[in-house]
């Protein structure tokens, strides 16, 4: 494993949401790391990260590492195709984007997930947060996009 630090990163509009996404692309989670706390206007999710800045450097180097994301000023949340009938369903982040609202700055913060699964959050302001734990392990599976061959 390298001795790289952790992630600690903030976007505060849509061109910095664009780096977390990069950042979180093919994360795997449970379903009972979604959380959405109402009365603090939070939504976050503990994530197994895929390093793709260490794999990019060094393609023998892959490892996961244990993360945050969390988005605050949350208004509401509405999931579609995702269920936490299975808290150990393990599902796959592809995706964050933004979308502004007819009044700045809210709008809506979508994650969406493999198997068209997707999260819209309602926002009053952009606020995301990508935090890197110092838990880091070897993995030898790389995400593929690549469609299977019959």
């Amino acid at each position: 494993m390298t001795d790289t630090s952790p992630l600690r990163l903030m976007a505060e509009d849509a061109a910095d949401l664009e780096i977390i996404s990069a950042a979180v692309q093919d994360s795997v989670t449970k379903a009972a790391n979604l959380k959405f706390e109402r009365r603090r206007h939070r939504f976050s999710l503990e994530l197994n990260r895929f390093r793709w800045e260490e794999a990019v450097e060094n393609p023998r180097q892959r490892e996961r590492v244990r993360a945050l994301l969390a988005i605050d000023g949350v208004l509401g949340a509405r999931a579609r195709g995702l269920t936490r009938s299975d808290p150990e369903l393990v599902i796959s982040l592809l995706r964050v984007e933004f979308r502004p609202g007819e009044e700045p700055p809210g709008g809506q913060v979508v994650l969406t997930f493999a198997g068209d699964g997707e999260i819209v959050l309602d926002v009053e302001v952009l606020d995301v947060t990508l935090l890197d734990s110092d838990y880091v392990w070897p993995t030898r599976h790389v995400p593929n996009h690549e469609k299977r061959r019959r």
